[in-house]
């Protein structure tokens, strides 16, 4: 089969395709053949050496979706044939035209559900379900999204309306923002252009919004929280600029701001809780009442181009790579 290699950390040019045998699914594992490999932006840190190293060579990815070809043993045989989205271990090995996936991960899709809108719902529906539990959003409040048309973004945008808040949508370019708009952000504000962060209070009505989440980091992060009512939410769950918000203990203390961090590590979703988080986000894509945006597709072959797409900021939604 074909599959994506790294051999060594570097560039998006490193991502190489080439000829692998097959994997072999063991216990309580099935083989899938892949129709959509979703691509996150943390596979890119981890391609060019800046996260968490891993043995080379290896396949990046872990979110996939497409048809059982075979299980391993402890796996009902009847699951053979069945449409499934999943993630991989934490090893990858996505980004090819199969892969194995633990049977703790598969949720078996309805036809409503799409195989590359699936795709779409696993590390970003986790991710988006978690951040508006772990914000504890409320009917009526208002809520900032920074990076509201990305993959965990445009997902918090509906689900943040679907609690009943108030959401201001927060991107760069007329591309991005019109996207929010579309998805149901009730005001969005473009944080390349100076004096966003007070177009955002303004449009929260001048008293700041209740719940900020950060992605971005940076110059982004620090004017986000001071768009914070008092006693406002500030949830960082990304540093896509490169560097982490500085928040003045000060500000913190005379505001009365909390402060919640997130990530994919974090203990307590274990492979139970995860699997819990994903299908809540695939129930309300079933029903309509969540969409799913894919922004781009590449075949493997051109899985540097995914990457460069993604580091220089130019796509919206999700970034699908189709074997």
């Amino acid at each position: 089969m074909r599959a994506v290699r790294v051999a060594e950390f570097g560039p998006p040019e490193v991502l190489r395709v080439a000829e692998v045998p097959d994997p072999v699914p063991g216990h309580d594992e099935v083989l899938v053949d892949v129709a959509a490999a979703g691509v996150q932006f943390v596979e890119t840190l981890v391609r060019a050496g800046r996260s968490a190293a891993v043995p080379r060579p290896y396949t990046p990815g872990r979110d996939v979706a497409g048809v059982v070809r075979a299980v391993g043993p402890g796996v009902d045989p009847a699951l053979v044939g069945t449409r499934v989205s999943g993630q991989t271990a934490s090893s990858g090995g996505g980004y090819a035209e199969r892969a194995v996936l633990p049977r703790h991960s598969l949720h078996p899709l309805p036809g409503s559900v799409s195989l590359r809108d699936a795709t779409c719902l696993l590390g970003p529906g986790l991710t988006a379900v978690s951040l508006v539990e772990a914000a504890r959003v409320r009917a009526g409040e208002t809520v900032l999204v920074e990076a509201a048309a990305g993959g965990v973004g445009s997902l918090l945008v509906q689900l943040a309306k679907i609690a009943g808040a108030r959401v201001i949508g927060a991107a760069r370019g007329r591309k991005k923002l019109a996207l929010a708009e579309e998805l149901g952000a009730d005001a969005t504000v473009d944080y390349g252009v100076e004096g966003w962060a007070d177009r955002a209070r303004r449009a929260a009505g001048g008293r700041g919004v209740d719940v900020v989440w950060d992605s971005v980091g940076g110059a982004v992060g620090r004017r986000a929280v001071e768009t914070l009512a008092p006693g406002g939410r500030f949830v960082v769950y990304g540093i896509a600029s490169g560097s982490g918000t500085e928040i003045p203990g000060a500000l913190v203390y005379g505001r009365g701001l909390t402060v919640i961090g997130y990530g994919a590590g974090n203990p307590v979703i274990d492979h139970s809780r995860r699997h819990a988080l994903q299908a809540r986000a695939l129930a309300e894509a079933a029903v309509g009442r969540l969409r799913p945006v894919v922004g781009q597709c590449f075949p493997l072959e051109e899985a540097p181009r995914a990457h460069e797409a993604l580091t220089a900021r130019a796509t919206v939604g999700k970034v699908l790579l189709i074997p």
